[in-house]
């Protein structure tokens, strides 16, 4: 995978959690969230206590409430299309401070809210305590589909670049007196984008062809393969089992 690359949503730490292996987490998360959707929507409490483990799990990691609200900012989008279900959904509709609300729109809203909230915090977490190589060699270690993981390999490495590149491309505009203020400018941002698709393409070809000249056949050697002890599968499980028991009292209750 190469050499570590961090990524401004990890947090460096020595926390329990930090010190888990990658692939008990990744499982952890998952299992987490699929406990999470399973839940009935109308069982809210279940999802207030669901957010108090992520809370502790936080706690745990050593992860500032601050920095995960932050970053969960990245579901804004999510949550303006749930707070219109409400408007344009159909079915017996409820009167909530002078307004005509569908009710199958609210219970639904709340579903996409609550769910995908929780859902949001846990990868969140997840990326706060594990370094995206670690990551990666974990999704390696539960035997993702190697093209699958070189791809992501890949797009994680030269994401950055190509970022840099935009960058720079636009730092040239500028010196240049160049201004988007209008249509008429549209023209020079198409041709910005064209060179950037060029320049990326033969950064690819490059790149292949040096891993080509290197020995490369098609998969990547596993430079680090971390094994996971009985002690620490049973404390990342910790999270989904809890969330287990809190999903059958909803369905019981």
């Amino acid at each position: 995978m190469g050499a570590g690359h961090a990524h401004k949503l990890y947090l460096h730490g020595h926390s329990p959690v930090h010190a888990l292996p990658p692939h008990c987490k990744l499982a952890a998360v998952f299992c987490f969230v699929l406990v999470v959707v399973s839940t009935p929507r109308e069982a809210m409490w279940a999802f207030a206590l669901y957010a108090v483990l992520l809370a502790a799990v936080a706690r745990a990691g050593r992860v500032p409430y601050g920095h995960l609200l932050k970053r969960m900012l990245v579901e804004v989008p999510f949550v303006a299309f749930a707070l219109l279900m409400p408007f344009v959904a159909r079915g017996p509709y409820v009167e909530v401070q002078g307004m005509s609300l569908s009710s199958s729109g609210l219970w639904g809203a709340w579903n996409i809210l609550a769910k995908g909230t929780l859902g949001v915090a846990a990868s969140v977490l997840l990326a706060s305590t594990t370094e995206l190589r670690e990551l990666l060699l974990g999704l390696q270690r539960l035997r993702l589909p190697p093209l699958l993981v070189q791809i992501a390999s890949f797009m994680i490495r030269y994401g950055d670049v190509i970022a840099d590149e935009m960058r720079r491309m636009r730092i040239a505009r500028l010196s240049r007196g160049f201004s988007a203020r209008g249509v008429r400018q549209w023209g020079v941002l198409a041709k910005s984008a064209g060179a950037l698709f060029i320049r990326s393409y033969e950064r690819g070809e490059r790149v292949h062809l040096a891993m080509v000249s290197r020995g490369y056949t098609g998969t990547m050697p596993v430079i680090d393969d971390v094994n996971a002890t009985r002690a620490q599968w049973t404390g990342a499980a910790a999270l989904p089992l809890a969330a287990l028991v809190v999903c059958l009292m909803g369905w019981a209750l």
